[in-house]
């Protein structure tokens, strides 16, 4: 992989206390060592929170914050803007946004992140909308540089067909090298390798998606021998028979694609 990112929602991080969450920062950082750099989930629908996050990534050395658009509160545009704009303007840090309408009940604009695309630190964006419509408007109306990533699994070869830069993945915390493997790719403009990897990952990352992330995605980690089954409340466990069916699932994709690391017991 070409990064990590903690603290985001596959990390739980609404469910973590300002500690925890400096606390997974810090590991992370501590782990890697320089070998990829260090996205850390910095965001919330609390202005001043955010700030203090991104300032305690920063300090803790994270080489970068990913911040989700304030979610319950309902911001018009404009607030979306002057939220991220603090943030940008208070921590001298490289900054993504994370458009994610599905959890946060609202959508940045092309517009929107259009003039946030001017503000110092704040260069790229996790767009986990799937409209590709509303993706290339977006890319239109953007400065040249300003970074796109997909935030969705299952929509990664056509984000990346109109010049997205890659994906921050759920599915890859299972299968890194075959995600690995679409988007190197698209990047040499091998068609072929990522239609057989994009094909492949499909009914993984449809599966991954069964119940609210990350629900699934502990379940299929700790499927394959991994810590991560574990959540907190308000989560819950799969159901017994959602799991069979995920291990089917895995199983299927481990003989179609050969590079999962899966154990022989999947199955």
């Amino acid at each position: 992989v070409d990064g990590l990112i903690p603290a985001g929602t596959t990390g739980e991080a609404a469910t973590l206390s300002f500690d925890e969450h400096k606390s997974l920062i810090a590991l992370t950082v501590q782990h890697v060592a320089g070998r990829v750099p260090v996205i850390a989930g910095t965001g919330s629908n609390n202005t001043a929170e955010s700030i203090a996050l991104t300032q305690a990534a920063k300090q803790l050395g994270a080489d970068a914050a990913l911040l989700i658009s304030p979610y319950y509160n309902k911001p018009m545009q404009e607030g979306i803007y002057q939220h991220y704009k603090a943030v940008a303007d208070a921590v001298h840090l490289p900054q993504i946004l994370y458009n994610v309408p599905g959890r946060t009940n609202s959508n940045l604009l092309p517009e929107t992140v259009a003039r946030l695309s001017q503000v110092n630190n704040i260069v790229g964006i996790k767009d986990a909308t799937a409209n590709l419509s509303q993706l290339t408007c977006t890319m239109m109306a953007c400065r040249d540089g300003f970074e796109f990533y997909s935030g969705d699994d299952a929509t990664v070869l056509p984000f990346m067909s109109l010049g997205g830069h890659g994906v921050i993945s759920v599915v890859s915390n299972i299968a890194p090298k075959t995600m690995k493997a679409l988007t190197v790719s698209m990047g040499k403009g091998d068609w072929a390798t990522a239609r057989k990897a994009h094909f492949a990952l499909q009914n993984l990352s449809d599966a991954m998606f069964v119940q609210s992330n990350p629900i699934p995605v502990k379940a299929a980690c700790e499927l394959m021998g991994w810590m991560g089954g574990d959540l907190r409340l308000p989560l819950t466990s799969l159901h017994q028979s959602e799991v069979q069916t995920l291990r089917d699932t895995m199983a299927a994709f481990a003989s179609q694609w050969e590079s999962l690391e899966l154990p022989d017991s999947i199955g």
